[in-house]
């Protein structure tokens, strides 16, 4: 089934990633891991704000009082609503930095790591509480990416990019078991980077280096390709009043000859119904 894009905002994020529907202020969080800035995109009257972060920054999301949590090269860190910054985890590793991040339905954060040559068993996937404690779920990873729950948080999704795969686990008590395959993206098609669930269970990955976003079924059949006009898309998330919306960021890092809207923040209106999406509990 094709689908008409729409650009939301013309941008040149060298690495855009993380889009994430904050209900409260009714933005769109997106963020540029290597420019280290974080964006924001009110779509019902088009503002937009940027904001610099300290260090190239893997996922911001909304926290439940207020102000944002960002994944960043060193650590984990708190962003209160004045502005203030505090270190909620702080572990520097020579050659690593944060990537993708995502909030459980318990409030916690899922954090991952990469390392910057993306050498095999160099980043980790690890559970953050709001009081700071972590748990390294895996330690055996490469390009930790896309992470997400079924509707009823009885399985989690995850993608370490280079394996080509989506994989799901048993999720409970905070906890995960049972990692198998859920889907494998064939040769030629790109590799599998972030990801988002909607409210038929279904899971709707990016491609990158596959030009198109697409959607699978709990059983993990293909059933949706959106083509897009860029080859490294990088996530996607549902936003909106009604999270309907599905909105695509971009990147152009890497590419010779980068195409026009390659970095841009694209939009699919009307593409399907999201899950909200729980505040950090710290």
């Amino acid at each position: 089934m094709s689908a008409r894009y729409e650009v939301a905002v013309l941008a040149d994020a060298e690495l855009g990633e993380g889009p994430t529907w904050d209900a409260r202020s009714g933005r769109l969080l997106w963020i540029d891991i290597l420019r280290s800035r974080v964006h924001t995109f009110d779509p019902v009257s088009g503002r937009r704000s940027v904001r610099t972060t300290p260090q190239h920054v893997g996922a911001a999301k909304p926290r439940v009082g207020g102000g944002l949590v960002l994944n960043l090269r060193d650590g984990v860190g708190l962003l209160d609503p004045d502005d203030t910054f505090r270190w909620l985890h702080h572990e520097a590793v020579p050659g690593r930095r944060a990537n993708d991040a995502a909030v459980a339905p318990d409030g916690s954060l899922w954090a991952g790591t990469m390392r910057y040559d993306e050498a095999p068993g160099g980043g980790t996937l690890s559970r953050l509480t709001g009081d700071g404690s972590v748990d390294v779920v895996l330690d055996d990873v490469a390009v930790s990416n896309g992470t997400g729950w079924s509707p009823d948080g009885g399985l989690m999704y995850y993608v370490d990019s280079p394996t080509r795969r989506v994989d799901v686990f048993d999720h409970a008590d905070g906890g995960v078991v049972g990692r198998r395959p859920f889907v494998e993206i064939e040769d030629g098609a790109g590799f599998p980077d972030g990801l988002t669930v909607d409210a038929d269970g279904c899971v709707w990955v990016a491609l990158w280096d596959g030009a198109a976003v697409r959607r699978y079924t709990p059983s993990g059949e293909l059933d949706r390709v959106i083509e897009l006009p860029v080859p490294r898309v990088t996530a996607c998330a549902f936003a909106g009043p009604d999270l309907s919306d599905l909105y695509i960021t971009t990147a152009r890092v890497g590419l010779a000859a980068p195409l026009a809207l390659s970095g841009s923040l694209l939009v699919v209106p009307g593409a399907g119904k999201g899950l909200a999406q729980p505040a950090f509990a710290g």
